[in-house]
């Protein structure tokens, strides 16, 4: 099965690198955690908090890794692609991939949870099924 794709072009700033001017690598993981947020809602049409509202659900990481293999400088122009790589009932896994003017620079790969408060304890969250019409909306085209 093949999901929806997400594609942003990114400028890498100097707040995004360390002092010898590339990208520090937490924040990869945080172009990546905003990826995956753009990723849902596009398929879904609704912002962040909207999903939240609407489906009474967030969807907390639970597992990030990535592969670094080439760098990202300062001024550098990215193209960061996100999709899902599998749901599961109650969780998924998101793939990234940044390129560097065409070249592969970074493999990302994150789990999340589709979570709901505990109605027994409002501190804590707990997995939900993910909705068909949630899954159906991120399949791709065709």
């Amino acid at each position: 099965m093949s999901y929806l794709t997400h594609r942003r072009q990114l400028t890498v700033e100097w707040g995004h690198c360390d002092p010898a001017g590339i990208v520090f690598n937490s924040r990869f993981f945080e172009f990546f955690d905003h990826s995956t947020w753009l990723l849902f809602e596009r398929a879904l049409a609704l912002p962040p908090a909207g999903i939240g509202a609407i489906y009474g659900v967030s969807m907390p990481l639970v597992d990030a890794k990535a592969s670094f293999l080439l760098p990202a400088k300062l001024g550098d122009l990215v193209e960061i692609e996100t999709t899902i790589g599998e749901f599961r009932r109650s969780s998924f896994d998101v793939r990234h991939r940044m390129w560097n003017g065409g070249r592969l620079a970074v493999e990302g790969h994150e789990i999340r949870v589709w979570a709901e408060r505990d109605p027994s304890d409002a501190t804590r969250l707990r997995a939900k099924a993910i909705p068909a019409e949630v899954i159906a909306r991120l399949k791709a085209p065709g």
